[in-house]
């Protein structure tokens, strides 16, 4: 059963990054990371803006793109660019379950 809503701490393990650094990049892009916040003020972010920190982290951190060009990607206005990151973030969710399934066994 998939999570309703993910804290910053959450996203930030998922990523293997820093809190500070998902903070940052849910400020500088919030066209595609949309986090509620609770009564404290905590941010809660959907599946949808966990899939969109993936999709960052692979432009940015996985093929060294800058902020600017990860934010025309996501976009779409390169031509192609929003089903090669489906594609890319699909394989990378699969490697990461085989993963888990693996350190299970």
């Amino acid at each position: 059963m998939a999570k309703i809503s993910y804290t910053i701490g959450e996203v930030a393990a998922l990523l293997g990054e820093s809190v500070s650094l998902v903070r940052f990049w849910s400020d500088t892009y919030p066209e595609f990371i949309h986090p509620n916040r609770n009564k404290k003020g905590n941010r809660l972010f959907t599946p949808e803006d966990v899939e969109n920190f993936k999709k960052l982290h692979l432009f940015i951190k996985d093929r060294g793109m800058t902020l600017d060009g990860a934010r025309k990607l996501m976009k779409g206005n390169v031509e192609g660019s929003d089903n090669k990151a489906d594609v890319a973030l699909k394989l990378q969710n699969l490697r990461d379950m085989l993963q888990q399934i693996h350190d299970e066994i």
